[in-house]
């Protein structure tokens, strides 16, 4: 079983930055995917990032350029930095593993990006 936590959202202005962070915890980790998804009002859960345990990252076209994602594999922990943020970025962000062959999501953290 993995359990995940979740910080770094929050409420924002148009054009600020916010890092959001995964924790990952749990025995005998492989987290061979880490990821951030996303979910506004009324849409479907979309990719924001993903990145692999050789460290490719895929980025969704909505946020390509604006988003960084990162893992430090020592604190089983993923990053993700969001700047130039606009208020289509709100919602709420779930954090995605798949740790061998088993899935986990986290209960999600808000983002808001107020004008």
């Amino acid at each position: 079983q993995v359990q995940l936590v979740e910080s770094g959202g929050g409420l924002v202005q148009v054009g600020g930055s916010l890092r959001l962070s995964c924790a990952a915890s749990g025995n005998m980790l492989h987290l061979k995917v880490m990821a951030w998804y996303r979910q506004a009002p009324g849409k479907q859960r979309e990719l924001v990032a993903r990145i692999t345990d050789r460290g490719a990252t895929t980025y969704g076209d909505s946020v390509k350029g604006r988003v960084t994602a990162s893992r430090d594999d020592a604190k089983n922990t993923m990053y993700l930095q969001m700047d130039s943020l606009k208020s289509e970025d709100d919602g709420v962000y779930y954090c995605y593993v798949l740790n061998w062959f088993d899935e986990y999501w986290g209960q999600g953290t808000q983002v808001t990006v107020s004008s």
